[in-house]
């Protein structure tokens, strides 16, 4: 039975929505609003600026695409909107969030007859601009993209009526603020259009920029104390580097959850965690900054629709997807931002439902634990790490030719350990070998085979001065006296 809790009593159809509109809602499924919805939609059809404030999966969205909608629907095409003008313009921090917007849009607006543009890159450029070339009502994207076009004059901004940041304080922290106050300073006037900002966190920045470019915005916070959702486990382990996959392993076979999120700080161990999981037999894929586009939708498709059960991410995956249905959400690496750690487990307990967060606070990390429930106002519940837990990964099995693969890195770094421990280094076995031998690098010895024929010593006793003279020319280069005159 799906669980209701989080929607309010509130119906879509006490607003004065357009017939086009409740129609989208109809075919969405959507009948009760959420409490962000609630209070923000009215505002925001009476034509009042909002700047709100929810934990993510609460329906930020769908509030304010029938706030554009609706606002679209009820005023008229403005006389300065030429044939490239846009009416409505949503900004999003990152493709996989403006790609979600556009999807949601479809669904909510197909009875409307207004043209959606979508822009972001990493691919479909010359798609896009031909898009954009041809007219659309709302444009959604990612700066960048967007500013590229502009700068084309592909479109114009000089008739918006409405205006969306979404996740707005994601934009300072990917650096995109300059250029959301160059896309801003390039519309009209705040008080000419509708001004809507959204997001999981209104810190004071964010305050700022929506008191600069907005006209004076209601507030709206929705469980501003709550930030993490009621229904959410949150655990934490603390294992040695070591202990990190096996714990891991170990976790995912105990666990058997259905949809599991593996987040981590950087790439490279993004792969290394793929390449593990894969090996013992999970459908895992990695989806990080530099895998491509196309690739990164395909992944995050097969993700949700269940052909992949674990998804390892980096922060890239942490904002504004809305994933059904993600059992557990584990923090192999602590993120150093809090509000990221807040971010990352509101991929799981989405709407109302259960989930689990599970965190290891190991050796290069565990710092971050302290500023994480300092800032979330509760600790996360300690749990104890035993043998049992504990899951190593299994040897690979022969390649298809008949030889044996070669072992992962951690297995085999105990036998290089050994090989150290048995064998001395290279000065301390020549030494060993050759008491008389200097410290000269490998490769100026000589070999045995090719030494050439060397006069007999001179007896020490009888000429010492000599015998020094000799044996310090054998370490000298010989240096060539050009002629003179």
């Amino acid at each position: 039975m799906e669980d209701t809790s989080y929607l309010t009593k509130t119906r879509f159809t006490e607003f004065a929505l357009e017939p086009q509109l409740l129609e989208g809602l109809a075919d969405a499924g959507f009948e009760y609003c959420t409490k962000i919805q609630a209070q923000a939609l009215p505002v925001a059809l009476a034509g009042q600026d909002v700047a709100g404030q929810a934990q993510t999966g609460t329906g930020k969205t769908a509030a304010f695409l029938l706030a554009i909608f609706n606002q679209l629907l009820t005023h008229p095409r403005p006389e300065s909107a030429g044939p490239l003008s846009t009416r409505a313009v949503v900004l999003a921090p990152t493709r996989e969030l403006a790609i979600q917007i556009h999807r949601d849009a479809q669904i909510l607006g197909r009875a409307t007859g207004l043209k959606l543009g979508l822009v972001y890159g990493g691919t479909g450029y010359q798609e896009q601009r031909e898009t954009l070339a041809g007219g659309v009502d709302v444009l959604i994207g990612t700066p960048g993209r967007l500013i590229d076009y502009f700068k084309q004059q592909v479109f114009d901004l000089n008739a918006v009526q409405v205006l969306v940041l979404d996740e707005a304080d994601r934009m300072f922290d990917l650096g995109f603020i300059k250029d959301i106050r160059y896309v801003l300073r390039r519309m009209p006037p705040p008080t000419e259009r509708l001004n809507l900002l959204f997001s999981a966190t209104l810190s004071h920045r964010v305050n700022e920029l929506g008191y600069e470019h907005m006209n004076n915005p209601e507030e709206i916070k929705i469980d501003a104390d709550v930030i993490v959702a009621e229904r959410l486990i949150e655990e934490v382990y603390y294992p040695a580097n070591t202990e990190k996959l096996p714990l891991l392993l170990g976790l995912m076979r105990q666990t058997a959850g259905d949809r599991v999120l593996v987040f981590s700080n950087m790439r490279v161990t993004c792969d290394r965690l793929g390449r593990a999981l894969k090996q013992q037999g999970y459908t895992a894929a990695v989806l990080s900054g530099d895998v491509p586009q196309q690739k990164r939708e395909q992944l995050l498709n097969a993700f949700k629709e269940g052909k992949r059960q674990v998804l390892v991410a980096t922060d890239v995956a942490a904002r504004g997807l809305h994933i059904p249905s993600v059992s557990h959400v584990i923090n192999y690496d602590l993120p150093q931002d809090p509000e990221d750690y807040v971010h990352r487990i509101g991929r799981t307990a989405r709407a109302g439902a259960s989930g689990h967060a599970i965190s290891f606070a190991c050796e290069d990390h565990a710092f971050s634990l302290l500023d994480i429930e300092q800032y979330i106002g509760h600790p996360l519940a300690r749990q104890e790490i035993s043998e049992a837990v504990l899951e190593r990964p299994a040897a690979r099995s022969q390649s298809s030719s008949g030889k044996p693969r070669k072992s992962p890195a951690h297995e085999r770094t105990p036998k290089r350990d050994e090989k150290a421990n048995a064998r001395p280094p290279r000065r301390e076995r020549a030494s060993q070998t050759s008491p008389n031998t200097t410290d000269k690098p490998r490769s100026e010895a000589k070999p045995a085979t090719a030494a050439p024929a060397t006069p007999a010593p001179i007896p020490v006793a009888a000429k010492p001065e000599v015998a020094r003279k000799v044996q310090s020319s054998r370490h000298r280069p010989k240096v060539e006296v050009p002629a003179v005159g």
